[in-house]
């Protein structure tokens, strides 16, 4: 194995030191991160029933103080570390979600009855990020095509837009982030309703911590972990295919479908390989990051190499 020396090192590079420490000794020495930790913790008192659900890999889930606190959540910084810190600020009850546009019944859901959809379910997904590094997460939701039937949809629902919460007063502004708020992403509609694509409400046995995404968010497994929008506030069924942050803020790195694929290199690094959280080395990473069984027929025909 080629060891780097300290000055050829990036931080993408080393382990997360949290990785080696006990959860009372990562406290005591990052006072700022437990806080926020010890807040999530008291709004996720309450456990979250969820069956078995399936699709689960039987990968070892990532350590969960690694996916506390290494995360991509630029409203609340754009270092890993930082939205652990800041996201306590966000304001998750009461909470709601408008469901409009293209369906015959629009409503907007407060967050018990979007919970009560379908039975919650636990499914252990791999997640790959952009930047070459992955986590197995057990998070715990069900399928969007559970609220997709709710609002039924016309004829003229060809993609599904979806927003975050976005609040000036406690979040980074997009001069600060350099992305535009608020955050934006979209799926075709037989995307959507594929099986794999969760709406997610917690993660290992619990309600989501704020930096992860707290209340709601969405989980596709074989898509890139950005296309995984967090805090959701609105979903709106259209005609057209829908803007998304990324694509919008560089549309020659970030294409619309972002499904994971190791032979599409991001321009300024390989996406062959990745990192798992939690250990040393890489492994190959995997078409459609292994779900390439349930997914793949979505794309049949499609010059993948075009439609990143």
């Amino acid at each position: 194995m080629l060891v780097k020396r300290g000055a050829d090192l990036r931080y993408s590079d080393i382990t997360p030191k949290q990785t080696y420490f006990n959860r009372r000794r990562f406290l005591a020495a990052v006072p700022m991160a437990g806080a926020a930790l010890f807040t999530s913790r008291a709004r996720a008192a309450a456990k979250l029933a969820a069956v078995k659900g399936p699709f689960s890999t039987d990968e070892k889930p990532t350590p969960l103080i690694d996916v506390e606190t290494y995360n991509n959540f630029y409203e609340f910084g754009t270092g890993k570390d930082e939205p652990s810190k800041n996201a306590g600020k966000l304001q998750t009850s009461p909470w709601s979600i408008k469901v409009e546009g293209a369906v015959s019944k629009p409503r907007t859901f407060d967050l018990g009855e979007a919970m009560k959809l379908a039975p919650l379910e636990e499914r252990i997904y791999r997640h790959r990020c952009v930047e070459a590094w992955s986590i197995v997460v057990p998070w715990i939701g069900f399928s969007l095509n559970n609220l997709i039937k709710a609002v039924e949809p016309t004829a003229k629902a060809k993609y599904v837009a979806f927003q975050s919460v976005y609040d000036s007063k406690h979040m980074l502004s997009p001069r600060e982030a350099g992305i535009e708020f608020p955050y934006v992403e979209g799926l075709r509609m037989d995307e959507a309703m594929h099986p794999l694509a969760l709406l997610c409400f917690g993660m290992y046995g619990q309600v989501l911590p704020n930096q992860d995404g707290a209340p709601v968010r969405m989980v596709l497994p074989w898509k890139y972990g950005f296309k995984s929008i967090k805090s959701i506030v609105k979903i709106k069924f259209v005609e057209k295919e829908p803007p998304t942050t990324w694509n919008l803020a560089n549309s020659h790195e970030y294409g619309f479908y972002s499904n994971v694929n190791p032979t599409v290199d991001h321009p300024r690094w390989s996406q062959a390989t990745e990192r798992r959280l939690g250990e040393f080395g890489k492994r190959k990473t995997l078409m459609f990051n292994g779900y390439a069984d349930q997914v793949a027929s979505l794309y049949n025909g499609m010059d993948l190499r075009k439609y990143y």
